[in-house]
């Protein structure tokens, strides 16, 4: 395993370019409403990301069950929890939930985050479980600090989730990131308090909780990329990238924008 610590200027980078991903999020907020398609909400993303300078990264990114991905979002619907691919046909509906996970290229840095999103009226029990993984988001963060271990970042997330009888997907995880989009170390969202990597100052992770109603089972799709639950129940799913300190984590990408639009519903 190959970590590499960021000085402070390649933080600074790193920083713009979440920064962009927040902003790209706000401007899908606008949009994200019913009788909209997955592939307009990709096109918005895709100009927008361009327009200030910067690559989305997810598109070509390649797959090893087939194509490389087709789209600048990933955009997950309901019980997709993640990677859904953008298409004309699917199209949002008043209380549907909506996971819109982007990445972009900056100045030779990466950013990456991802926000579930509300499609008009959702159900209270809905609500309850994407305020839950949001929570669980930041109660991760708060224990990314230097000197403390991966495991405590995991256990973390996964009490406060199970705490609520819902499920944590295991076979996808978080990660590191910097001047590639995925680096070490994977960061799951289960595990032991004191075990796995020690976190260092200037260590830039990804932490995205992935969050089942009930089961935590999950398949590929037959289109190679989405990952949906077998019970078919909606899943929730938030990431920030941060870069871990000696004292408070310190959040690169940001909610800000998402949140001016559509408030802090949960």
């Amino acid at each position: 395993m190959k970590i590499f610590l960021k000085t402070e200027d390649e933080i600074e980078l790193m920083r713009q370019a979440n920064q962009l991903v927040g902003k790209t999020l706000g401007e899908l907020a606008r949009h994200i409403k019913p009788g909209v398609t997955t592939l307009q909400l990709d096109k918005i993303a895709d100009e927008f990301i361009r327009d200030h300078g910067a690559i989305p990264t997810f598109k070509g990114f390649p797959n090893p069950y087939g194509g490389p991905f087709p789209a600048s979002i990933c955009t997950s619907v309901n019980d997709v929890v993640v990677h859904g691919v953008p298409n004309q046909e699917t199209v949002l509906k008043e209380g549907d939930i909506i996971s819109v996970d982007c990445g972009t290229l900056l100045n030779g840095f990466n950013g990456d985050s991802a926000y579930t999103f509300c499609v008009g009226e959702v159900s209270a029990e809905i609500r309850q479980l994407l305020k839950t993984t949001k929570e669980s988001l930041y109660l991760g963060i708060k224990a990314a600090q230097a000197g403390r271990h991966l495991g405590d970042i995991s256990a973390a997330v996964q009490e406060h989730c199970e705490k609520q009888k819902y499920g944590i997907v295991r076979e996808l995880t978080g990660h590191g990131i910097g001047r590639e989009m995925h680096e070490d170390p994977p960061v799951p969202n289960y595990g032991r308090r004191g075990n796995g990597v020690t976190l260092k100052a200037n260590m830039c992770i990804a932490i995205e909780p992935m969050v089942t109603m009930g089961d935590r089972s999950v398949y590929l799709d037959q289109d190679r990329w989405s990952i949906r639950t077998r019970n078919r129940k909606p899943a929730a799913h938030f990431e920030h990238t941060i870069a871990v300190r000696r004292g408070q984590a310190e959040i690169l990408s940001s909610f800000d924008e998402v949140e001016q639009i559509e408030g802090k519903l949960y």
